[in-house]
């Protein structure tokens, strides 16, 4: 802030006297307007200086030497004018640059901003604001209208509507009901609801968001990198060029028009501005780039590896199917089983009562329940001695031996149901693929995406199944960590690699890969933290805008580069000729940096609809 302060004070005097040095032109006071141009020059002169002396200490050098030999020479050899043009411009594109630099991160730094310091929680019948570290889970809050979720937690009220635009970039608000999960950094866009925290505020979803985004707005791409490089090229080439002027004509003049026009460099300016408005405009997707350097990365991938259980699927099962034996409907088969597994936590269980919520029903409260954990439930429903379970588990407990039904599909598992001893029908459960998944990876072949690999643990049936169907160009299963990086070392022979994972198992392979994505801000910690890229909401779908921009905000900032140092290099050979007079080269110098900022802002409308 106070540097942002400093050089609006910097603008504000080279301004004002440029503006009092006319003012007393126009009075014939030459003399005096003079001395006023230079009186606007110094400060900024000085600032630059500072500037210089603290970039040479931390090692770089940067093109900031050219603006101050630009102005230092014009002073020297009586242009004034010229100088006090060169001041204005230099403290303009500097204000511009952190104008533009602030608008490119408006995404990200919107994330931040939305932080909650509070939250208020429901105690003894009353409501307290407290601090969020104080929250734990198992606390019941309140979430007025307006309010942004401190903590993840579950939906405590019947129904809430909720904006999660910051989350997914989407702007429709969703409704859920009664027990649905609800994200931390979700803006309550209804009435006010009840939320059952889940997770300490650090531990959520949004703080580790929060942390994501402050990592990436500290890094610092390759390119930009390269861009310091350049700087000292280009820095000899002016002060060659501009002293060849010199002696060659014995006209110091030229080689002052010709430092105007260098000062300062496009490839400076437009870089990182492009590159930072890239990641905000993902951001804007639910997609959170975690660096420059990984954008960039991300740009030229040509090879796709997504693992299969949480990223090509759910990862949670759902109901396929209900089969009822004789003498029962589907409709009472799955209630009398979601009802027995309301007190498991099994996700099959969960699964199984979803599934009868989601149709509407009513669930009685079983009683006399017996939990055998990974295995199966008993108890009684309505009256009814009921068992769901496995079939073994089923079996032993009803002396039913057999179960009349169809193979399941690979990777289907089978719920048995039995009532008062008898075979009343079974569930069939399946980690389905994620909706719209053949869609997804048909867009991303056409949008250079030379070959998408499936890499899972399964076996290979099971991966075969999900894979049919799909456009997959190559399907490994039973790899283990180990054997998943040694998949993306021999990929990476067709290009650079990106691999899609979400579990702590696909950890070394995210950070193995060119680009590693994380599904989930809120998934495995240790995927979230090896990958480069993080999908902030669990849907795989974010993955194709994340790469549009990527591959746009690259190109973006390469057309400005090249565009504003070709125009640069011609503006200096014709200030060298004699073409150009040291003001007019200042202007032109400038208008080249507004021209290549703003081209580098356009970044910020990359997507899939950007025009």
């Amino acid at each position: 802030m106070a540097r942002d302060r400093l050089k609006i004070g910097l603008l504000a005097i080279a301004g004002s006297g440029l503006a009092a040095g006319f003012a007393l032109w126009s009075a014939d006071q030459d003399a005096l307007a003079k001395l006023a141009w230079s009186m606007g020059v110094i400060p900024v002169l000085a600032g630059l200086i500072a500037e210089i002396i603290s970039s040479l200490a931390r090692r770089e050098v940067g093109l900031d030497i050219v603006a101050a030999l630009s102005m230092s020479a014009a002073l020297i050899f009586g242009e004034a004018l010229a100088a006090a043009v060169v001041a204005l411009m230099y403290a303009g594109g500097t204000f511009l640059e952190s104008f533009a630099q602030g608008r490119a991160r408006r995404e990200m730094s919107d994330l931040l901003s939305r932080v909650a310091r509070t939250a208020t929680l429901q105690r003894d019948g009353g409501l307290l604001t407290v601090p969020l570290d104080d929250i734990v889970p198992g606390d019941l809050l309140m979430i007025r209208r307006g309010e942004v979720a401190p903590v993840d937690g579950t939906l405590g009220s019947d129904q809430a509507v909720l904006d999660q635009s910051a989350l997914t970039g989407e702007s429709l608000p969703v409704r859920l009901t009664r027990g649905a999960t609800v994200l931390s950094g979700a803006t309550n866009a209804g009435d006010a609801f009840d939320l059952c925290a889940t997770h300490r505020a650090a531990d959520s979803t949004y703080a580790g968001i929060v942390r994501l985004v402050r990592a990436a707005q500290a890094s610092r791409a390759p390119m930009t990198r390269m861009a310091d490089r350049f700087s000292l090229v280009f820095l000899v080439v002016t002060v060659v060029l501009a002293s060849a002027a010199w002696w060659l004509t014995g006209d110091p003049i030229r080689a002052v028009a010709v430092l105007v026009v260098a000062t300062p460099c496009p490839l400076i300016l437009a870089v990182p501005v492009a590159l930072v408005a890239g990641m905000s405009r993902a951001a804007r997707f639910g997609v959170l780039i975690k660096g420059a350097r990984a954008l960039e990365a991300m740009a030229r991938v040509k090879t796709l590896i997504v693992d299969k259980t949480g990223t090509l699927t759910d990862g949670r099962p759902v109901l396929v199917s209900v089969r009822a034996a004789d003498g029962f409907d589907q409709e009472r088969v799955l209630i009398l089983a979601a009802a027995l597994d309301q007190v498991s936590q099994h996700p099959v269980a969960q699964a199984v009562v979803t599934a009868a919520r989601t149709k509407g029903a009513v669930l009685p409260v079983p009683t006399n329940v017996v939990e055998t954990p990974g295995a199966g439930v008993t108890g009684l429903v309505d009256g009814h001695a009921v068992v769901v379970g496995g079939t073994d588990f089923v079996a032993a407990r009803t002396g039913v031996a057999a179960w009349d039904m169809a193979r399941p599909e690979p990777g289907a598992v089978v719920v048995a149901v039995a009532v008062d001893g008898q075979a009343a029908g079974w569930l069939v459960m399946a980690d389905a693929l994620r909706p719209g998944i053949a869609a997804l990876l048909s867009a991303l072949h056409r949008h250079g995406i030379g070959r998408i690999v499936l890499a899972t643990g399964d076996h290979r049936s099971v991966a075969m199944a999900v894979a049919k169907g799909l456009a997959l160009d190559a399907v490994h299963a039973d790899l283990t960590p180990a054997r998943k990086v040694q998949l993306i070392l021999t990929e990476r022979a067709n290009g650079p690699v990106m691999m899609v994972g979400d579990g702590v198992n696909d950890a070394p392979a995210l950070a193995a890969a060119d680009v590693g994505v994380a599904m989930g801000a809120r998934g495995a910690a240790a995927s979230a933290e090896a990958a480069d890229v993080v999908l902030l909401v669990d849907r795989l779908d974010r993955l194709l805008p994340g790469l549009l921009v990527a591959r746009g905000a690259k190109r973006i900032a390469l057309q400005s580069v090249v565009a504003g140092i070709g125009l640069s290099v011609i503006g200096m050979v014709a200030a060298a000729f004699g073409y150009l007079a040291p003001v007019q080269g200042a202007v032109l110098q400038e208008v080249i940096d507004v021209a290549v900022i703003l081209n580098a802002l356009r970044a910020l409308r990359l997507g899939p609809n950007a025009t």
